[in-house]
């Protein structure tokens, strides 16, 4: 059998005053209406860093993918930049969803949810909000702030939380935000420094990425309350988790309970850290396969 060919268009929606950056990946003469499968990425990261690949996947099965970068990231517009607020990039999940239910060629029941790292904590609160949600992947994600804190030397948190209280008093008088380092190596301030952290990210960053290695340190003010995994008994979806045996960025533990807690989840687990899944062709297969199962026409 042929796979049917991926085509590419970089468009832009319209969404809170902002435009959002987001390849649309189409199918080739598709038989009938596909699912859309709506991905972002995690921690500080954007469109170009490591997705395509996945997008060029799941679009090579017949599905629409579109992959989109937040408000104030990558090709997005929004002002001040590099601010990751966790209710507004939900947000814009919500917005490319609503958006993406609209298009001609799509089955607006057929809505799948992708998540890496921060985003795979982003895709399960999200879902858990909107039952109509088809399906959801969720790839090494971020599901409880209690265990990655835990893993964050002491000095490195109490750095990071004066410099987050420094910003917020900067957002607070209309100044510009105080940026830090999101990876960087250990010993470092930055918000990720587990050995692998730096060159794993930088492994999947290509030359025509917009990627900045900064983020407004005032997130590090929300960030421990943040527990999207407890969401996941509320996921009435399928939902696959894809959890790294060896990872210290997202500790495993917290992942693995949150997948035993959705009625309709899987988990796969992979021998790594945090990073290496991204260059893994295996993860990609196993995911195609759940969401060929998890979208089929009914």
């Amino acid at each position: 059998m042929v796979r049917p060919v991926a085509q590419r268009t970089d468009l832009r929606v319209p969404h809170a005053g902002e435009d959002l950056a987001v390849y649309l990946y189409r199918p080739d003469s598709p038989d009938r209406d596909t699912a859309c499968i709506v991905m972002a990425h995690g921690f500080s990261g954007t469109r170009d860093d490591g997705l395509p690949a996945y997008a060029d996947e799941f679009c090579a099965a017949g599905h629409t993918v579109a992959l989109f970068d937040y408000r104030g990231f990558g090709a997005s517009t929004g002002e001040p930049r590099q601010v990751i607020d966790i209710a507004a990039q939900h947000a814009d999940y919500r917005a490319v969803v609503q958006w993406a239910r609209t298009l001609d060629g799509v089955d607006p029941t057929r809505i799948a949810l992708w998540g890496s790292s921060f985003s795979g904590g982003h895709v399960l609160a999200v879902a858990a909000e909107d039952p109509s949600i088809a399906a959801v992947v969720s790839q090494a994600p971020f599901t409880d702030a209690l265990p990655t804190l835990a893993e964050v030397p002491v000095r490195n948190s109490a750095r990071l939380t004066v410099a987050a209280l420094r910003d917020q008093l900067r957002a607070w008088r209309g100044r510009p935000p105080l940026l830090v380092p999101a990876v960087g190596p250990p010993g470092s301030l930055a918000a990720m420094t587990a050995p692998d952290a730096e060159p794993g990210f930088r492994a999947i960053v290509g030359p025509e990425s917009r990627w900045r290695n900064e983020f407004a340190a005032r997130l590090m003010l929300k960030f421990p309350f943040y527990r999207p995994g407890r969401k996941t008994a509320r996921l009435s979806m399928p939902l696959l988790v894809c959890v790294c045996d060896e990872d210290t960025t997202a500790p495993p533990g917290s992942t693995v309970a949150a997948a035993q807690r959705a009625p309709l989840g899987e988990l796969r687990h992979y021998p790594y850290g945090h990073f290496a899944i991204y260059l893994d062709p295996q993860t990609r297969a196993d995911q195609r396969e759940f969401l060929d199962r998890a979208l089929a026409r009914p």
